[in-house]
């Protein structure tokens, strides 16, 4: 996925390849029983009651991909324990979700053999990193996305594990639902999504409706993170139809988010092109196309656009309504590490009024995010 971000980075640093209420999570739901016929699967869901809107307004923090380092390129200081000390602040929340686009496991990797030359990238930290997740504040990651795999199915098995100790939720693999219980029993549905045989396979329109709207039956909030669409800033732009990177198809982005937002998802939040894209509303519903990179430890090219990112922090209605929201700017560091800052909102601002504009989201200055009238 990052050859191209992954040169450039090489190129330009050496060795560098380029506090709300949330309750204690619940178990993730992991529905690992094949998923119907397409022609099924709607009518499989559509006749399960949906579950009833809760009490209180839901506050959310999304983030981006999220690389904690890999040791071919180099772990970081102190276990990675400080990665994250100067975001934290922003990410509060009841619900705190990131993409974590490597594995957490050990030994060599399942993807890249010896004499690869550099022209395979897998990216893996500790399992013990899993911890700095939950210091930092993640309730929940998504592991659907190309790099998720690169330690193979053991990997994966090995970062679920890892993330189940450290108290932080999880959801990518089909079919797969991850469902927070908020201190006041509010419960908050998260589904992550791919365009890769080992996810909830993005590319998938139906069956990615059929799942939305059976997490719609557990929980009265739904979220859905997807990583899709091509890389890098020429791509900034939200296409009409399906894209593709160097060969491989990623997905009709456009099409992919409006589709679950009609199913019942009440908040779209995607990552994959690693540059920031634009956001827009739909049903009373945030679509956030793209919030790039947020963190990524001598993994990331991180020059211009590529090190433009932001925490999105949205608050929801009981009934899952957009009720607000704010942009808070972020930018990375030679080294992949984010820090609050940068020029993120005039950005996403711009290209949402170009790709959008009726439905676009209206940033102001300050990252405040409101439905056009």
């Amino acid at each position: 996925m990052l050859a191209v971000l992954c040169v450039a980075a090489v190129a330009g640093l050496g060795a560098v390849i380029a506090a709300g209420r949330g309750g204690a999570p619940e178990a993730v739901t992991a529905d690992a029983v094949a998923v119907p016929p397409r022609a099924e699967a709607q009518a499989a869901t559509t006749s399960a009651p949906a579950a009833g809107p809760g009490t209180a307004d839901v506050s959310v923090a999304a983030v981006g991909d999220i690389v904690m380092g890999t040791p071919e390129f180099g772990l970081p200081p102190a276990g990675g324990r400080r990665l994250f000390s100067t975001v934290k602040p922003l990410l509060r929340g009841d619900v705190v979700l990131g993409n974590l686009e490597q594995a957490l496991a050990t030994g060599p990797s399942a993807k890249c053999g010896s004499g690869s030359g550099g022209s395979c990238y897998a990216f893996a930290s500790p399992p013990s990193y899993a911890r700095n997740l939950s210091a930092a504040g993640f309730t929940v990651v998504t592991t659907a996305n190309n790099h998720a795999n690169d330690w193979g199915a053991a990997g994966m098995r090995s970062t679920d594990r890892a993330l189940d100790r450290a108290g932080v939720k999880h959801a990518g693999s089909p079919g797969a639902i991850a469902v927070q219980r908020l201190d006041d029993g509010t419960k908050v549905a998260v589904i992550g999504m791919a365009p890769y045989r080992w996810s909830q396979d993005a590319r998938d329109i139906p069956r990615a409706v059929a799942l939305v709207r059976k997490a719609a039956t557990r929980a009265p909030i739904v979220i859905v993170s997807a990583h899709v669409g091509a890389e890098g800033a020429a791509h900034r732009r939200v296409p009409r139809g399906a894209e593709e990177y160097l060969g491989e198809p990623r997905g009709d982005t456009r099409r992919l988010a409006r589709a679950v937002v009609d199913a019942g998802a009440d908040l779209f939040v995607g990552h994959g092109p690693h540059v920031m894209r634009g956001m827009e509303f739909r049903n009373g519903r945030l679509i956030a196309y793209s919030l790039g990179n947020f963190l990524g430890y001598k993994v990331f090219n991180t020059a211009g656009y590529a090190g433009q990112s932001g925490v999105l922090q949205v608050t929801l209605a009981p009934d899952g309504r957009f009720r607000s929201g704010r942009l808070a700017p972020v930018r990375l560091s030679g080294v992949g590490v984010p820090s609050p800052g940068g020029k993120s909102v005039r950005d996403v601002a711009t290209l949402s009024r170009q790709d959008f504009g009726r439905s676009s989201a209206r940033l102001s200055a300050n990252g405040t995010i409101s439905r056009r009238s």
